[in-house]
């Protein structure tokens, strides 16, 4: 028998850490935050794509009565971006999200994002993984209101991926 180990190299950083552009991301990630549809989950996520052309596209989820049709920010935003911008590269992607639940009255939402940062699920993941297969490595900046991680690729957070089609 052999075992083996898998190691994920994640940065751990502030928003003031991050260059410029990074900020610029975020901040669109949260802003796409207000566009979701979040009526039965009130868990709002936003996430912004930046383009190989320098573009920013950005997507929020969208929920309906029929759950499991609904669709994820990282999603929405990635489908959006290939459409718009077929054959354009995506570089890099963040992912933003604050919910209703427990939120003081008195707080404003640019306030009450997730303290620590979320992740893709893993259908997110896997139709992120597609489009890195095909283009190259896509940055992965996952924010959270004490910490953001940024990861170096989509295939950091599916390591055990299907990729024989």
């Amino acid at each position: 028998m052999q075992q083996k180990e898998i190691t994920i190299k994640i940065k751990s950083v502030t928003l003031d850490e991050l260059s410029a552009q990074d900020r610029e991301l975020v901040e669109k990630a949260r802003e796409a935050t207000r566009t979701s549809l979040a009526t039965y989950s009130e868990f709002h996520v936003g996430a912004a794509i930046l383009m190989d052309n320098g573009e920013i596209v950005v997507g929020s989820n969208q929920e309906n009565a029929a759950y499991p049709s609904g669709l994820c920010a990282e999603r929405t935003a990635a489908f959006y971006a290939s459409a718009r911008y077929p054959g354009v590269p995506m570089k890099k992607i963040a992912v933003a999200a604050w919910t209703e639940k427990g939120r003081p009255e008195n707080l404003p939402w640019e306030e009450y994002f997730q303290a620590l940062p979320i992740s893709p699920c893993g259908a997110c993941r896997q139709s992120l993984l597609e489009y890195e297969h095909r283009y190259g490595p896509i940055e992965v900046i996952l924010y959270g209101r004490d910490e953001i991680f940024i990861l170096p690729s989509i295939a950091s957070l599916l390591p055990f991926s299907f990729t024989e089609f």
